[in-house]
């Protein structure tokens, strides 16, 4: 069971608020009556119109997105630029990213029609964990990476300890692999604190998400989430992420 408004909100018809205004203004019927509460909870049996149209609920859903690069993190894109709703032409629910990618990041990005859901994981509180690859130009040092670590001043305000690792490094091409762990998500975050300390990204992958990863994926495929999965995840923004 779930509030009248928040159903409402969740079909695409209008915002939260908006859809508490049509109630109170007598706008909304429920199984033929009128109801102008905003307490009313309503189940998926419930017979709901809205300005005299039925109101069909969308069944919730859940998808790991491989995003390759070139692919904008939105649902639509004015420069006509691809965008990760083109990997679900086949899905009849309006699927929405949680978060983003860069255009020029490939990696995971999850999928869905829930609201709710991707508000909780994206609120900050819950230090939900993001683990990137990134190819940086030069070799950092232990003094460089351990700046990374304990946060750098990035647009007025310091990020959140990281954990970092150097993969390997190649001096004759002058580049390294870093791993990269946070739980901010700020724009471009990986890239600009890498900026920073004067080792520019070249490549950038997102290859885990909390507890998901990539496995069994390629560039451009997707899977849906178990429900086991949905429920781990869920359970992160009921108790937080930290051990």
């Amino acid at each position: 069971m779930e509030r009248l408004q928040k159903v409402i909100a969740n079909a695409g018809i209008t915002s939260r608020r908006k859809a508490e205004v049509m109630i109170e203004e007598g706008k909304v019927k429920v199984n033929g009556q009128v109801v102008r509460e905003l307490g009313v909870k309503v189940g998926n049996s419930d017979k709901i119109e809205v300005n005299g149209v039925e109101l069909t609920q969308e069944v919730k859903r859940y998808f790991l997105l491989y995003k390759p690069r070139s692919v904008m993190s939105a649902v639509s894109d004015d420069k006509k630029r691809r965008v990760v709703s083109d990997f679900f032409t086949d899905i009849p629910e309006r699927l929405y990213p949680v978060g983003r990618l860069d255009y020029d990041t490939s990696g995971l990005l999850l999928m869905t029609n829930d609201g709710d859901f991707a508000n909780q994981l994206m609120h900050p509180k819950f230090e939900v964990e993001k683990r990137y690859i990134a190819r940086v130009k030069g070799i950092p040092t232990k003094e460089a990476l351990r700046k990374l670590e304990n946060g750098v001043m990035l647009e007025g305000r310091k990020t959140a300890r990281a954990k970092v690792r150097l993969q390997s490094f190649d001096k004759k091409k002058e580049k390294a692999i870093v791993e990269v762990i946070i739980h901010e998500g700020r724009n471009r975050q990986v890239r600009k604190m890498f900026d920073i300390i004067g080792h520019p990204v070249q490549k950038l992958s997102r290859e885990a998400y909390a507890f998901l990863d990539l496995k069994g994926l390629n560039a451009g495929e997707r899977r849906e989430l178990t429900h086991h999965e949905v429920k781990k995840l869920k359970a992160l923004t009921q108790f937080g992420n930290k051990k």
